[in-house]
């Protein structure tokens, strides 16, 4: 348990941090799972729109430092190869 003030207020910080974190990286899993399964589906426009709100959160999420932003890269060029399979 923290004893110092500037220990403590650092736990506060983390804890809060951590479960903005887990949201977030919720939120990403979500969305990839909407294009995973529109794409799976082969729904092309419904994959397509799922891409476009994924995206963004995937690249917001890396840069607020949720993600590693190679790892964010990783993630949307992923889900873009699949998507772009569809159009073929």
């Amino acid at each position: 348990m923290a004893r110092h003030k500037s220990a403590e207020k650092r736990s506060r910080q983390n804890e809060k941090r951590r479960v903005r974190n887990t949201s977030v990286k919720s939120n990403i899993k979500t969305h990839v799972k909407s294009v995973l399964s529109a794409a799976e589906t082969k729904d092309k426009k419904g994959s397509e729109t799922a891409l476009a709100a994924a995206i963004p959160a995937i690249a917001k999420a890396a840069s607020k430092g949720v993600f590693h932003k190679k790892t964010a890269s990783r993630k949307i060029s992923k889900l873009t190869k699949k998507v772009n399979a569809l159009k073929g």
